[in-house]
């Protein structure tokens, strides 16, 4: 049988989970929790004798029927995968039939291995005197902080019962039952419950000195109290943000939407977590020229969380149709040339990771292949901007947006709460425009060519068209610079004008150049004081350019910046650049053996790689 997702080692061909249940207390002193989760699963197959779920680094304590708990169940932990963790085999007393429900109950507990989990000392946080406690179990690290089937196809409810240590506060992605916890000892007791099915991924917990404000109808944002008020301007325009989601696509079904603002070293811009969005500080610019990256997040609301990708395979359709989504949103709020610019920014991200990977590296398909590789190894901007560009190009090509809007709504119609292949999205797309549009548009689909797009490595097959109107300043101002690389002139004037958003694109062509000489940056940099800019976007691409010229004067910034954020789109090609500059190797890898602990594990085990520590 061919598996459907090849990186779970599960049994989801012949059994599903519906729902789980967590029963959780939280240890900051040994740093772990321990508890149980009782999945509520049903048979797919005839004569289903075992239940294997995805575990790594979990200590098992029991397995019980879940009906009668008394009833314990014969069990195994398999051989580790390195990539995969171990496979938890249950044994059945008795086979069973297709569509038969079942209750299993799993004791166990999470181990200091476990990557889903970041546990932050006092010292680690803003406020340096308590612990914190929070979660990233996207792409397979579920398996790290519940025994779980877990894949993406895997569409689960689940509810939650979380014991924290007073007087600190859990938030997971998920409705909040209790808003004042029950008060046992000194315990609180936080129960949670998410009634929209989602995969095993989006399973989020937080738990810290957390306080909120609301910022919207249906929005609070948290963060530690000294970030407070701070968070709550930056973030003031997200119900407008969900608002024109709505009017794009179908009613928001998750009831709340709130944003939770982590320490520094949260490893990515943001994670959907369903009800509970999670952002990294380095948003903050405040000006709130970066917010545009909760539009994503909540534009996952659709894309990713409600319709969902079956494997990791098929990412695309989480992140392609999320980034176009995003871009309709920021169109629709600050006009069609801010999509347009936001679109050819995603062009300069897809071109560097192309260039990272490799033009002919399998993994730079909108379809990759992922036996054997583990997800976070194949992550990259391709899933996000091919798959946009592959989007955009069919907008064009059926008709505009007329055509392709009233399309994108019948979508997530039709795909709400499901989980799917690119083959059943390509199937809908076609049968949706011949029952719309007729022969004509079933034409027009047969003429893309379908191989190129999601089966052959590297840049799109089509070069689309987008209008110039706000970048074109930014490429005469680097080719002027380039042209005149010995004896520029430079003013304040030149850049006055600029959006953050320009400046930015302005660095990536620099970029696209070859290196400045340092007298030329430091010119620029006296005109435009780039090194002390604290937007994180315009800070990283003029490090970058720094760092291509091997300026020693920006190491001290570089390391500065390196040591208060972990976001892995500003640390690893940061780190990676440094590490190339025969003066900054040594600095690179002496950096991050000093702050290693800071980082999440995920960001940290492909740092090590990047700079040649890993075992």
């Amino acid at each position: 049988m061919t598996k459907i997702d090849p990186n779970t080692l599960a049994n989801i061909e012949e059994v599903t989970t519906e729902h789980l249940h967590l029963d959780l207390k939280v240890d900051f002193e040994k740093q772990r929790l321990v508890g149980s989760v009782l999945l509520t699963l049903k048979t797919l197959a005839e004569q289903v004798h075992e239940v294997v779920l995805d575990t790594n680094h979990l200590v098992i304590n029991g397995v019980y029927d879940g009906e009668n708990q008394e009833k314990s169940y014969e069990y195994k932990l398999n051989e580790e995968d390195p990539k995969f963790g171990r496979s938890l085999t249950i044994s059945l007393p008795n086979s069973l039939p297709a569509n038969q429900s079942l209750k299993v109950l799993v004791k166990y507990e999470t181990t200091k291995e476990c990557g889903a989990l970041q546990w932050l000392q006092p010292s680690q946080t803003m406020g340096k005197e308590h612990p914190y406690l929070f979660t990233q179990c996207e792409a397979i690290h579920a398996r790290s902080l519940v025994p779980c089937q877990d894949s993406p196809g895997v569409k689960i409810t689940y509810s939650a019962n979380i014991d924290t240590p007073a007087p600190l506060r859990a938030l997971m992605s998920a409705l909040r039952v209790n808003e004042e916890p029950e008060v046992v000892g000194d315990s609180r007791i936080y129960k949670f419950e998410q009634k929209t099915t989602m995969p095993s991924y989006l399973i989020a917990l937080v738990v810290g000195d957390l306080e909120g404000r609301e910022i919207g109808p249906r929005s609070t944002v948290w963060s530690e109290p000294a970030m407070i008020e701070k968070c709550a301007w930056e973030f003031v325009d997200t119900e407008q943000f969900i608002k024109t989601g709505e009017e794009l696509l179908t009613p928001y079904e998750w009831g709340c939407y709130d944003l939770l603002v982590l320490p520094g070293s949260f490893p990515y811009g943001g994670m959907e977590n369903p009800c509970l969005t999670f952002v990294t500080p380095t948003l903050l610019a405040g000006d709130r020229s970066l917010v545009d990256v909760v539009a994503h997040e909540i534009a996952h609301s659709w894309m990713g969380n409600l319709v969902t990708t079956k494997s990791w395979e098929n990412f695309w359709l989480n992140e392609g149709w999320t980034m176009f989504i995003e871009r309709k949103i920021i169109g629709r709020m600050h006009g069609e040339p801010s999509r347009q610019f936001s679109a050819q920014m995603g062009i300069k991200a897809l071109e560097a990771d192309v260039d990272f990977f490799g033009h002919d590296n399998s993994l730079t398909c909108l379809c990759p292949r992922l036996h054997g590789v583990d997800p976070d190894d194949a992550f990259s901007s391709v899933p996000y901007e091919k798959g946009f560009n592959l989007l955009y190009y069919l907008e064009q090509h059926l008709g505009g947006p007329s055509v392709f809007e009233p399309y994108m709504k019948a979508y997530v119609q039709y795909f709400a709460g499901k989980a799917l292949t690119t083959s059943e999205w390509k199937d809908f797309l076609y049968q949706y425009m011949e029952k719309t549009h007729g022969q004509e548009k079933v034409d027009l689909l047969n003429q893309v060519d379908w191989k190129a797009w999601l089966h052959t490595p590297g840049m799109p097959p089509v070069e689309n068209k987008y209008d110039q109107t706000l970048s074109h300043a930014c490429t005469q101002l680097a080719k002027k610079w380039d042209e005149h690389r010995d004896a520029p002139e430079a003013s304040p004037k030149d850049i006055e004008d600029f959006t953050p958003d320009q400046k930015v694109f302005f660095l990536e062509k620099v970029l696209e150049t070859e290196p400045l000489p340092h007298s030329t940056l430091e010119a620029m940099d006296k005109a435009y004081s780039f090194t002390q800019v604290q937007n994180s976007e315009i800070r990283f691409r003029w490090q970058m350019v720094c760092l291509k010229a091997e300026y020693q004067p920006i190491y001290p910034e570089v390391v500065k910046f390196l040591v208060i954020q972990g976001r892995m789109k500003y640390t690893r090609p940061l780190y990676r650049a440094l590490f190339k500059c025969p003066s900054g190797s040594q600095l690179a890898r002496d950096t991050f053996i000093k702050n290693r602990d800071f980082y999440h594990p995920i960001c940290g085990k492909l740092i090590e790689k990047d700079l040649g520590l890993a075992n």
